[in-house]
């Protein structure tokens, strides 16, 4: 059994990639920084991980010991003078340190474009990044691939959020570009194969998905399948400083990003051989279209779980602070508060929520809200709950659906009224060292639309005031709850 060293683990790539190869049989030892970011990964148990920065050669021979072959998904992502020379050392590092240690082969993902053309500097930095670790004497398969299409993903988000915000879109030159985006799970899936085709060593592999289409098409695309209107002006000038600056305010992603992806927007970025096809029969690419619908897909209610198991700190004391943040997709606010009682009192205190027994906090706001999704030819909240105290998946809780419950531990409730856009609300309780239980509040918003965000963003401070009113409210009937008891 081969034993596989991964880098960049804690990244969309690298994080996507470990799962298929454990699955393979793989032995992996992952490269990280900081172990504590992977502390709630599923699969942290069965991987061996190494504290390590390729910055630091000290620190990479250890990693290497024993490693047959090795994944480096390491790139610098910023508009900074000297991210180019940062990731030229990295991978002349990464490189003496593999070759000392006898590892046989290096894989690497790096950006497609041609070569000879008049590249950006992110794009020739990547492929420089390529040659470097080629160049010192271990055999490595280089993959250049352009956009990549999958939720999260920097590239597919700024087109996500630029179509979904903007009906009436200015366009500068470079949205008429050629590009053909690949779906990442057929990233992934070159990239693990690549462990079971000797040919491909030594190799630059230029990959993929079934279409070439321009930014503009990429963007008309995504507005029909989410059943979007959009019109798009093409404007003569605008400048990668200016575009940067756009999209910093447009989507999540910052100018200090976007800039050098902008920059090398002006580069066609199309496979020109059929080397992939040659090496890799078995893999074949998806069309744009099935990518972004595979993408959009992740927001569906059997795929959310997967991604929401973030670690939650347990050191907040009383404080109850308020984390908002745009991921994948989502705009996500979680709260969180320390609570004196016991798990299963906390668990009781909110699996009780709704029906007969209210919302505990401004509930008449909640019959309000109740009586506008009637209106608007909604349930409302005449549906009530099954039993008072007991709840089952598939159960309705006024407007909600139960999605997930784990009985003393968690609780997901997912929107049925009324929305542009989809919602979920999410309970956690979690035991503390000090005796004591932390009390999770999250709610998650997928928008449709400039109608969703505006929605979200307009009633931010009223849902504010309502879900800090009701975590607090949780804590004080759990708190209240005589000790050995479960329920209010």
């Amino acid at each position: 059994m081969e034993k596989i060293l991964v880098t960049g683990a804690t990244g969309y790539i690298g994080g996507r990639l470990i799962p298929p190869l454990l699955e393979s049989g793989y032995r992996l030892r992952l490269l990280v920084r900081d172990p504590q970011r992977l502390q709630d990964r599923p699969w942290q148990d069965r991987v061996d991980i190494v504290r390590g920065d390729v910055l630091e050669p000290h620190t990479l021979p250890p990693a290497m010991k024993g490693i047959d072959a090795a994944y480096y998904l390491i790139h610098s992502m910023s508009s900074s003078g000297d991210f180019h020379q940062r990731d030229l050392r990295a991978a002349a590092n990464f490189s003496r340190a593999a070759q000392q240690a006898g590892v046989q082969r290096v894989i690497y993902l790096g950006g497609l474009g041609d070569p000879e053309s008049d590249l950006s500097d992110h794009l020739a930095s990547r492929q420089e990044t390529g040659r470097e670790l080629a160049s010192h004497g271990v055999s490595v398969t280089e993959f250049r691939a352009a956009i990549i299409v999958g939720s999260g993903s920097i590239s597919f988000e700024m087109i996500r959020y630029l179509t979904e915000r903007l009906p009436v879109m200015i366009c500068p030159r470079w949205v008429y570009t050629r590009v053909q985006p690949i779906a990442v799970d057929d990233v992934i899936e070159y990239l693990s194969s690549a462990l079971e085709i000797p040919e491909s060593a030594g190799r630059v592999i230029e990959i993929g998905g079934q279409d070439v289409l321009t930014y503009a098409e990429m963007m008309q695309t995504y507005a029909e399948i989410r059943d979007l209107k959009r019109l798009l002006v093409p404007v003569p000038v605008l400048s990668p400083g200016l575009s940067s600056h756009w999209v910093h305010w447009m989507t999540p992603v910052s100018a200090s990003i976007t800039r050098p992806l902008i920059e090398g927007l002006k580069n066609e970025v199309i496979v020109r051989d059929d080397l992939a096809e040659e090496l890799f029969p078995a893999v074949q690419p998806i069309s744009y279209r099935s990518a972004v619908e595979k993408a959009l897909d992740n927001l569906s209610a059997d795929q959310v779980e997967t991604r929401w198991s973030d670690a939650l700190s347990s050191s907040q004391g009383d404080r109850q602070p308020v984390q908002l943040e745009n991921r994948e997709g989502m705009i996500i606010e979680r709260r969180e508060l320390s609570v004196t009682a016991s798990p299963p009192a906390v668990y009781g205190v909110f699996s009780c929520l709704g029906g007969e027994r209210g919302w505990l906090y401004f509930d008449w706001a909640w019959r309000l809200r109740g009586v506008i999704d009637r209106l608007l030819g909604g349930s409302g909240l005449r549906r009530g709950r099954r039993d008072p105290e007991h709840l089952r998946c598939g159960d309705a809780v006024d407007f909600w659906r139960v999605e997930e419950v784990k009985p003393g531990r968690s609780l997901r409730l997912r929107a049925e009224m009324k929305l542009p856009g989809r919602a979920w609300l999410e309970f956690q309780v979690k035991p503390r060292a000090d005796g004591a239980s932390q009390l999770s509040q999250t709610a998650f918003f997928a928008p449709k639309g400039l109608a969703g965000f505006l929605y979200w963003y307009i009633l931010y401070p009223v849902h504010g005031l309502i879900f800090s009113g009701l975590i607090r409210r949780i804590k004080d009937q759990a708190e209240s709850i005589p000790k050995g008891e479960d329920r209010p």
